[in-house]
This record gives C-alpha cells, sequence and structure tokens, in this order.
C-alpha cells in the first residue's frame, strides 16, 4: 500500500505559492517533504537550515576540461522551496531534495529558471485574454492580487487550470524530461515506503508531467542514486549570500518573478500593506533625491492606484496598480519608452529618473547574510587571513611602495582580487601600461556585504586566489583574440604576479601583433609590451626577450600599417595616433638594445606628412615623429590653415610631438595667431577638433601653454584662468556665428549703421 501524494505545482519565488505550500504541509502532517532542488545537496539540508537570513543559494560548479560552469538555486523567505524546508523540518519531515545535481545544469546559470519560455504561446494568449502586458502581470491578476485567507478558497485549483494550460501546449526539451523522470523515481520511493503522507513541492511546469508518470509508476521503497560525478571534473556546492538586485528580473535575473522588495511585503504583511509601503519606499527614494513629491501627489497617486485596482477586479491596489498610478501621480513630461513593468528584462537605458526609482523601490536593498557556522571554500578564510595579515582588512585608504617587498606583496595580493571583480577593492594611482614608471599605488578598501558571496564563487575558479585569479585571466583571453585586449590582460597577468600566465599571453600577444590588421589595437599591445619590457623590474619582466620581440615586430608592423592609412579629411582617431606615439617611444627607449634604428621610422614619418591621400591626424603625427626623432622641421610654417583640417592635424601633431612643442614658441604664436584670425563661423567648424588636440595635453601642461599665450598678450602671471570658462566653449562660439551671420545680413541690406 502506498502513501497518499500530494504534489504542489509552484512559480518560485511567488508568495501565494508559498502560503499554499506552508497550509498543505500543516493540513498533511507528511512524513516525506520533496522539494525540487539539487539531490547532491539532500545531505546537506541542515546547512540551509542553520539559521540564514535570506535571499541566500545553493551555488554549484563544475570545473573540468571543458571549461567550468556555475549554476545558483536562490531562497528568499517567500520562496515556495524555502517555506517547504523550513515548515517541513519543523513538522518533522523527512526533507530531500530530488532533483538532478547542480553540476548536471547545462544551459542555465539558474536552477529555478522558468519553463516560460518553452509555452510563451499560451501565456500570450492568455495575456491578450485578460488585457495585461505580461506573464508577470498576468500572475499578480490570477494569484497574487487575493487575499491571504484565499488560500483554502480556490488558489490550489486555479494553479493547477494555470499550469496544466501552459504545459498542455509545450513541448518538454531533453533535460526537462530527464528531471521529470528523475524526481518521479524520488516522489515514487517516498510513497512506496508508506511512512506517511508525501508531498512534493515542485515547479508548475512540471506537474502535470510528473502526476502522469506517477499514474503509471512501480518503484521500490529504495531511494534512487544521485549520479556520480564524472572523472578528471571537480565539483562543488556551496551556500552564498544572495541579495534583491540578483532576484530580480528588472536587473537580469532570468527566473522566478521580479520586484522582490514588493514581494517580501507582500508576504510579510499582505496586499493594502504592501501598496501601501511601495508608495512609502517610492517617496522616500524620491524625496532623497530632491525630486519634489507633493502630499496632493500622493492623494492622487493613491486614488488613481485604487481606481485602476477597482477597475481590473483586484480587492486590492496590486503591484502594476500601484505603479501606474504613481506614474500618472508624479510623471507630467512624456515617456519616451515604454513602462519597464508592462515587459520583461533589465531596466532599459535612458528611462525616466521617476521611472528608475519606481523599480529600485521594487526591488528593494535587501541582502542575505550566512549563519556563522556555515561551510565555505577554503579560499574564502585564506583570503580573509592573508588580507588580515597584510593589514588590508577593514575599510581604509592604503598607499603602497612598490620597491618594498611586502607591499609588492600586498599590491599582487589586491590585483587579484581585482581581477576577480571582488568588491570592496579598488585601485585609485599606480603604474599603467606604457612608460609609466610610478613605483607607487593608492587602493580603497571598504567592507561589503557583497565580498562574501564574491569569494565562495572565486573559489569555483580556483583553490588559491592565485589560481582563480590565473584562471579568470586566463578565460578572457580565450574569449577574446584582439591584440591589444590581450595585451591589456597580459599586463595585468604581470601585476598580480603570475609568472606563468604572463609568458602564455606574452607568446598570444607576439602572434597577435604579427598578424594585426589594426593600428590602434597594435598601439596598445605595442605600449604595454614597451613599457613591461623597459622597466618593470618590479613586475619580474624587464629586459624579456620576448617582450623585446614584441616590441620590434610592433614597431615596424605599426610603421607599414600607418603608411597604409588613406582617408582624406578623415576626424583624427586618437588610437591611432597613441600607437605612433608608442612607436616614438619604443624607439626613443629601446634604441641599440633592441636594434631599432630611427632612420625607418623617420623616412616613414616624412613620407606620411606630405601625402595629401593620408588623414590630417596621420600627417600632423608624421611630422611629429620626424620632429621627436630629432629631425629639423619648419612645424610653424606647416600648420594648414583651413579649419576644418587644422584640429585634427594638431592631434596629431601634439599626440607625438607634445614636448617639442610645449618649447616652440615660435608654433604657439603661429597658432594663436592663426586661431584669432579665424572668422567665428570657421572657428565653430574648428573648435571640436581644437579641442580634442588639446586633450593630448596634461592639465599642466595645458596651463603652461595657456600661460605662453596670456604672455603673448602682455599679460602677467598664470594662465589658469583661461582653462575655467564656466559656460561651454562651442556655445559661446556659436553666439558668435550668429552675431556675425546676422551683422553681415545688416551690411548688405545697408542696415549696419542704424
Amino acid at each position: 500500500m502506498a502513501a497518499p501524494v500530494h504534489v504542489v505545482g509552484v512559480r518560485h519565488h511567488s508568495p501565494a505559492c508559498a502560503r499554499l505550500v506552508r497550509e498543505t504541509i500543516a493540513a498533511h502532517r507528511p512524513a516525506h517533504v520533496l522539494v525540487e532542488g539539487p539531490a547532491d545537496f539532500s545531505g546537506r539540508i541542515g546547512e540551509l537550515l542553520l539559521g540564514h537570513t535570506p535571499p541566500v543559494a545553493i551555488f554549484s560548479y563544475v570545473r573540468g576540461a571543458g571549461g567550468t560552469r556555475l549554476s545558483w538555486a536562490p531562497f528568499c523567505d517567500y520562496s515556495p522551496e524555502w517555506i517547504a524546508l523550513t515548515d517541513g523540518h519543523a513538522a518533522g519531515a523527512e526533507v530531500r531534495f530530488i532533483d538532478l545535481p547542480g553540476w548536471r545544469a547545462t544551459d542555465t546559470e539558474n536552477v529555478y529558471a522558468d519553463a516560460e519560455r518553452r509555452y510563451a504561446e499560451a501565456s500570450e494568449r492568455l495575456c491578450r485574454a485578460f488585457s495585461v502586458d505580461n506573464v508577470d502581470v498576468l500572475w499578480d491578476h490570477l494569484v497574487e492580487a487575493h487575499p491571504h485567507e484565499d488560500v483554502t478558497g480556490g488558489l490550489a485549483e486555479r494553479l493547477t487550470t494555470y499550469f496544466d494550460l501552459v504545459r498542455g501546449e509545450a513541448d518538454a526539451g531533453s533535460e526537462d524530461t530527464a528531471r521529470e523522470e528523475y524526481m518521479a523515481r524520488w516522489i515514487a520511493a517516498a510513497a512506496a515506503r508508506d511512512e506517511g503522507p508525501v508531498v512534493a513541492v515542485v515547479g508548475g511546469f512540471h506537474r502535470p508531467a510528473l502526476l502522469a508518470r506517477l499514474a503509471t509508476a512501480c518503484a521500490g521503497p529504495d531511494w534512487p542514486e544521485v549520479p556520480d560525478v564524472p572523472e578528471d571534473t571537480d565539483v562543488g556546492s556551496y551556500l552564498v549570500p544572495y541579495s534583491n538586485r540578483r532576484l530580480d528580473a528588472f536587473t537580469g535575473y532570468a527566473s522566478g518573478m521580479p520586484s522582490p522588495g514588493y514581494y517580501q511585503r507582500l508576504w510579510e504583511s499582505g496586499q493594502k500593506d504592501a501598496a501601501t509601503g511601495l508608495v512609502a519606499d517610492v517617496v522616500t527614494r524620491l524625496r532623497k533625491r530632491r525630486q519634489p513629491v507633493s502630499t496632493a501627489d500622493l492623494i492622487s497617486a493613491k486614488a488613481l492606484g485604487d481606481g485602476l485596482a477597482a477597475m481590473r477586479g483586484h480587492p486590492y491596489p496590486a503591484r502594476t496598480d500601484v505603479l501606474d498610478g504613481l506614474v500618472s501621480a508624479l510623471v507630467s513630461d512624456a515617456l519616451d519608452q515604454p513602462l519597464p513593468w508592462t515587459a520583461r528584462g533589465p531596466l532599459a537605458a535612458g528611462a525616466h529618473p521617476v521611472v528608475v526609482e519606481m523599480v529600485a523601490a521594487l526591488t528593494g536593498d535587501r541582502t542575505g547574510r550566512l549563519h556563522q557556522d556555515t561551510p565555505a571554500p577554503p579560499l574564502v578564510g585564506a583570503v580573509a587571513q592573508e588580507l588580515t595579515a597584510l593589514g588590508l582588512d577593514g575599510d581604509r585608504d592604503v598607499r603602497l611602495d612598490l620597491t618594498d617587498g611586502t607591499d609588492l606583496r600586498r599590491s599582487r595580493v589586491l590585483h587579484r582580487l581585482r581581477v576577480l571583480g571582488i568588491p570592496g577593492v579598488a585601485r585609485k594611482s599606480g603604474p599603467s601600461a606604457g612608460r609609466d614608471a610610478t613605483a607607487s599605488e593608492r587602493w580603497q578598501l571598504t567592507d561589503s556585504d557583497r565580498r562574501e558571496a564574491a569569494l565562495i564563487e572565486a573559489a569555483a575558479l580556483g583553490g588559491t586566489l592565485p589560481d582563480a585569479a590565473s584562471a579568470t585571466l586566463a578565460a578572457m583571453a580565450e574569449a577574446r583574440d584582439e591584440v591589444g585586449a590581450l595585451a591589456g590582460l597580459l599586463y595585468d597577468a604581470a601585476l598580480c604576479g603570475l609568472a606563468d600566465l604572463a609568458g602564455d599571453l606574452t607568446t598570444r600577444v607576439a602572434a597577435g601583433v604579427r598578424s594585426a590588421r589594426e593600428l590602434g589595437p597594435l598601439g596598445a599591445a605595442l605600449r604595454v609590451a614597451l613599457g613591461l619590457w623597459r622597466h618593470d623590474r618590479l613586475l619580474g619582466t624587464a629586459g624579456s626577450p620576448l617582450l623585446g620581440t614584441v616590441v620590434t615586430t610592433a614597431t615596424t608592423r605599426a610603421l607599414w600599417l600607418a603608411e597604409g592609412v588613406r582617408g582624406g579629411a578623415a576626424p583624427a582617431e586618437p588610437a591611432r595616433l597613441r600607437a605612433l606615439a608608442a612607436v616614438r617611444d619604443a624607439i626613443r627607449d629601446g634604441g641599440a638594445a633592441l636594434d631599432l634604428d630611427k632612420e625607418p621610422a623617420v623616412g616613414v614619418g616624412g613620407r606620411l606628412f606630405a601625402n595629401q591621400d593620408a588623414p590630417p591626424d596621420l600627417r600632423g603625427a608624421g611630422l611629429g615623429l620626424c620632429w621627436a626623432l630629432g629631425e629639423p622641421v619648419a612645424a610653424a610654417a606647416a600648420v594648414p590653415r583651413s579649419p576644418s583640417v587644422l584640429g585634427d592635424w594638431l592631434a596629431g601633431l601634439f599626440a607625438v610631438a607634445r614636448e617639442e612643442v610645449l618649447d616652440d614658441d615660435g608654433l604657439t604664436s603661429v597658432l594663436d595667431a592663426l586661431v584669432s584670425a579665424l572668422s567665428a563661423h570657421d572657428f565653430l567648424v574648428a573648435l571640436p577638433a581644437l579641442r580634442q588636440a588639446f586633450e593630448f595635453f596634461p592639465p599642466a601642461e595645458r596651463e603652461r601653454f595657456a600661460t605662453a599665450l596670456v604672455a603673448r598678450r602682455g599679460g602677467a602671471g598664470s594662465g589658469r584662468g583661461l582653462l575655467r570658462v564656466r559656460t561651454d566653449p562651442v556655445l559661446v562660439a556659436g553666439g558668435a556665428a550668429i552675431e556675425e551671420a546676422i551683422d553681415e545680413m545688416l551690411t548688405r541690406a545697408g542696415l549696419a549703421d542704424l
């Protein structure tokens, strides 16, 4: 004789479904509570019952020859699965997970990813029938908008009808079929043990298929086996703190319900108080950001929300009733995009500020906390101990001298955490790729409630901090084939002190340099390779023969690529100008050590300068390259007079020969006279490119240039005031051009003297 089985189909993270699970367990006092979740974690359910503050998640990983896959099974206070675990345990039931292990996940990061994408057609038809925008609004209308006491008054029947309808028209994939077959075996085994009622809590999409399988099941009382982990595969599962933000569909979460902050209120206080609390949260956020919200606005929003609820048949305002009422009351201007709750997915860029705050209020700022006795991977404790030993724990501003051995170790630890994206670790200044030879760094460290979760998840990449950082950089390198990006990863590997990975990346950068077709990325690689070869003794890369080969090859290829560029009056491209500046540095710094002769570079520079088919920025850069490498040039006489070309040409000159320009008073005088003679219209044409050109000067050098202009006009003191214009120069130039055009019109009409 088999025990009675009650299969409860739920929507993940639904407060109404959580109430239904609670009532079902209370009514039947089951001997077994079986929950959709990773079966390999069943022996560790005690960890889930330690007394955490949700949201929390079971984080699983599998690392093998094919890479690393990650998955999460999140729980919040109102998750039906969480209620099944906690209430089932409190009722004395044996609680088990019955789904395939987390390491079996293939096409989803979230174990509780709803199957809505597979029954979209039925859901869309229901949305049309009920005149609602999407499945979330439909769910609120059918389920969440009804009072708590409705749990025993029709909710179960409505859910059964809903899930039967959507599953009846959807084809389950092979992954779902395998999962359902496995879960059915667990349920049948529990029933065959005949120890008391069985309650199984599963996603509603799976319920009809499970009931069909159970109707013909002939299982014995033995529990199904948990699949063995494949050989040469490393798997693991740990609890991690989760957050409302990670749960929210508006921030990209692929399953369950949106707006977790609102549904937390709904779970705790019911529909009426949840609506009131949502309004209060929105108003509080808006007023903190100095957005005016008057009492009249609130009265209007409440009246509109109540009216919409009555019109839509809700006993109390539901989520979208409140939101629509708030938008109508608080947003008076036209909206450029649909309201985010009319669709699923992340909040689009450019949303109205009031709408952004409303979505944030819906999300809430809740972050889970794990009980202090929760097991964690060794990496978490090792990092905490290392940070404490190095004086890097807590909130602090850290300044490091990289010539000091201990500080260099501190730097490498912090860079590894940075590469892993661990919250609360921010680098403010320090060495950068290129000729920057600074030996100091500054970091800002802050405690973060997201750090623990990030470190637990980083443990999937490696058992130690160097291993995890190395795996992260290696994975990023596999996803990128652009030589400039690879060079950036090489520099990160050097900063992290990952010598083996740096060697592999250097080889890949060398191959990329030989085949590079774009001047900008090639220049980025050259800057990194030169900086590491030239002066990074602290990082252990100075004088590397392989890096020296990269520098030589990249220099030669950059010159070849630059000479082949054509484009007429094309605008300046900073990336290719930085590439030629890197060529200048390679020849200056490499010199005889790398067998880099300046003559080929001077020859290319001269031909670029003389080639009228080359873009203006490369013509200016060609002249600058000759000048910077010691060739005598008449820069002042070479400046073009056309306002449409002037700024781009100067950008090339300034990018490659900045120091020489600052030391040439004659060029400053020519530029001052030339710009002063421009008409207002021509100045307006030239201004954007001129501004871009002067961006190649650091602030101190721009001030030096401005001081020279003040002196030329007979003034005294610093030119700093010229750099502190409060009004946008483009606006001023535009106004001057309009005035000039009006004067010309008046002159032609003979009205200039009136």
